[in-house]
């Protein structure tokens, strides 16, 4: 009997060990995705575009895709029929694929150019029809968190967040040119709803990813806010009669609350949004966040996608916590005679000649140090707890490296001298890491 007893106990510890294996193995494995944008502007580009969703497809170290904006051109009527047609497009993908919306989306609906819908109820049909559950599109979907499970921000279902592989991901809707802020008299009331509903969402989403230990937070937003843009906070400042010329920055609460997050989680932020400027890479990079004294935000790293075939070129991300540094990335080309055929052979992409290190900081570890956390985060009006973003299984198979960063070239998240490493704070003299 006591015999019997002993083993039951060694098999139950070695399954509790082989779980821990494999719940660290998920947590610490490669993660590949793509970002893809502003590629669907007429109905000329959906065969090259189902295309490069088919070789993306193909490809089994992408683990999803994230449309970043976009998907019907600001010459396109806002018509229910285009947004089925694309909706039909994207839901098609063999990879999970995660949409968010642009300024073409629904914020340019009542130019003339686009028929003159009303922004705001174009705004409601698009929720409707891209996000009326927890799924992201695609033939595998994802299961996201979306803000609209909070009672409080119930409409907001295109704010989005979801982890995998120990890494946060959170998208937002920030449509270009100035995050449809209106200057007309009256209450702004979209704007404010969604700059309220923006910040609760990256400053929950944030803590819980500081709390769980997540080795680095991902954003993603369609509009470039213009980080050259920061505000001092002085004490009276709406005492003063001067007038400006320069319109009100829509992106100002934005850039708020992404130093507050950046501050509070105190690991690798990146953001990736588009930018209309041209990049000869294909995208750039750079730390240009700046807090209310207009230091660097030194943990937060911008990535602006400027494709110059998005018909046919996607940004791979590639992110492995035993790399040093954890991302690398590069710009993919579909070739040109590439056919989506059912039994074909994967079609390999051409590297387009990418900068593979980031941000522009030098190899050397001395930076200035990082935020430090706040002793408290504000909770008014916050309910208790969120559902837990869900989790995605992926394979943990082997990753070829990408490209190996030259030495004139900086890394892509230096570590900074405060210690912070893959997301977690260093530990105290007390240990306790708090």
């Amino acid at each position: 009997m006591a015999l019997s007893r002993a083993i039951r106990a060694v098999r139950l510890t070695g399954a509790v060990a082989l779980l821990v294996v494999l719940a660290h193995a998920e947590t610490t494995g490669p993660l590949g995705f793509a970002v893809i944008a502003d590629a669907l502007t007429r109905p000329a580009d959906e065969a090259p575009v189902r295309r490069m969703l088919d070789a993306i497809g193909r490809d089994g170290n992408i683990a999803f895709i994230v449309y970043d904006g976009n998907f019907k051109g600001g010459a396109e009527p806002c018509r229910d029929s285009i947004y089925q047609a694309r909706h039909d497009l994207l839901d098609a993908s063999r990879t999970p694929l995660v949409v968010l919306l642009g300024q073409h989306d629904w914020a340019d609906c009542g130019q003339a150019q686009a028929s003159a819908y009303d922004p705001v109820e174009r705004l409601d049909f698009v929720r409707q029809l891209f996000f009326s559950d927890a799924s992201s599109l695609g033939q595998t979907p994802l299961t996201l968190s979306r803000e609209s499970d909070v009672a409080r921000f119930r409409t907001f279902r295109e704010i989005v967040r979801w982890q995998a592989h120990g890494v946060a991901f959170i998208g937002l809707n920030v449509p270009s040119p100035n995050n449809h802020y209106l200057s007309a008299g009256g209450r702004n009331g979209e704007f404010e709803d969604r700059a309220v509903a923006t910040a609760f969402w990256l400053e929950h989403a944030a803590e819980s990813a500081r709390r769980t230990d997540m080795r680095a937070l991902v954003i993603f937003l369609q509009a470039d806010p213009d980080f050259s843009r920061y505000e001092r906070r002085e004490r009276f400042a709406w005492l003063r009669f001067s007038r400006s010329n320069q319109p009100r920055d829509g992106f100002l609460e934005l850039k708020r609350s992404l130093v507050k997050a950046a501050e509070a989680f105190r690991g690798p932020v990146i953001v990736i949004h588009e930018t209309e400027a041209s990049e000869p890479n294909g995208f750039r990079i750079d730390q240009p966040l700046r807090n209310d004294k207009g230091l660097i935000v030194t943990n937060l790293t911008r990535i602006a996608v400027a494709f110059k075939k998005p018909q046919s070129q996607w940004l791979e991300v590639q992110s492995d916590a035993h790399w040093h540094p954890p991302f690398r990335l590069r710009v993919r080309t579909v070739p040109a005679g590439y056919e989506a055929r059912a039994g074909e052979a994967s079609a390999a992409a051409s590297e387009a000649p990418a900068q593979p290190g980031m941000p522009s900081m030098p190899y050397s570890s001395a930076q200035p140090a990082q935020s430090t956390l706040p002793a408290s985060m504000p909770c008014d009006d916050r309910p208790e707890s969120l559902p837990a973003p869900p989790t995605m299984p992926l394979s943990t198979s082997d990753l070829p490296p990408i490209l190996t960063p030259p030495q004139f070239l900086p890394p892509i998240l230096p570590v900074p001298a405060s210690g912070v490493q893959n997301g977690r704070p260093p530990l105290a003299p007390n240990g306790s890491g708090q």
